[in-house]
């Protein structure tokens, strides 16, 4: 019987190490994604446009 609960213990603690470190690699892959991602980059060049405007008609 204390064999059994080990092995139980054993294959849920498995189990949960499996589902987090899914988890994590999920979560990574959508940081990644999130970083390329074209609304990130069309905010980074409207803040770009903006900045040459204001230097165009401080000029």
């Amino acid at each position: 019987m204390n064999v059994a609960l080990i092995h139980d213990r054993l294959h849920i603690q498995t189990f949960w190490e499996t589902r987090i470190s899914d988890q994590c690699r999920h979560a990574e892959s959508e940081e990644h994604r999130m970083e390329g991602s074209a609304l990130r980059l069309r905010a980074e060049w409207l803040v770009r446009l903006e900045n040459r405007n204001k230097h165009l008609k401080s000029l």
